[in-house]
């Protein structure tokens, strides 16, 4: 199978679309969920991605070690990973930026590697203007980073706006 990277801003169509390809895989689904409900909202935002997606597919909650995560899947399992923004918000708290970036590409090698094929999705965060504290652009540059790293890894990669993709070109 292979990997296929979805970006773009909130609420564009990435988790949607990410679902669309994982049920056309015609496999048994890991979705490796990299979201803590911290508040109220985060909970409310989790059961509804949970509402979403069939009640068979197999659920992973894993906000920091998405390799150990990867490394879990069986062998004929399609993956959905939602999602990497959410997961280097995670890392960022206890990670420096060189080591969030060593890990996102041993997860997205692990990914490339899994035969029953894997969706990564992740937010675009570095379309709009630079941020005025030191985390924000921090976590703007980490971002990117890790996104370039999944769409290299990547056999394709794809922007979501308003609920549409774009293929994207390797530079």
């Amino acid at each position: 199978m292979s990997l296929t990277f979805v970006t773009g801003g909130a609420r564009s169509g990435k988790s949607a679309y990410a679902l669309r390809l994982a049920l056309a895989a015609d496999l048994p689904v890991a979705m490796i969920a990299t979201a803590e409900a911290r508040d109220a909202e985060m909970r409310e935002r989790i059961e509804a991605h949970r509402r979403e997606r069939p009640a068979t597919w197999r659920t992973v909650e894993e906000p920091l070690d998405l390799a150990g995560a990867l490394r879990g899947l069986a062998e004929g399992e399609y993956a959905v990973v939602d999602c990497l923004s959410l997961w280097t918000s995670n890392l960022l708290e206890h990670q420096s930026a060189a080591t969030i970036e060593r890990l996102a590409a041993e997860a997205a090698a692990l990914a490339a590697a899994h035969e029953g094929g894997c969706v990564a999705v992740s937010s675009e965060v570095g379309l709009g203007i630079v941020p005025d504290n030191a985390l924000a652009r921090s976590y703007r540059d980490v971002l990117g980073r890790v996104n370039s790293i999944w769409a290299e890894a990547a056999d394709e990669a794809l922007l979501a706006v308003s609920g549409r993709v774009l293929r994207l070109e390797r530079v």
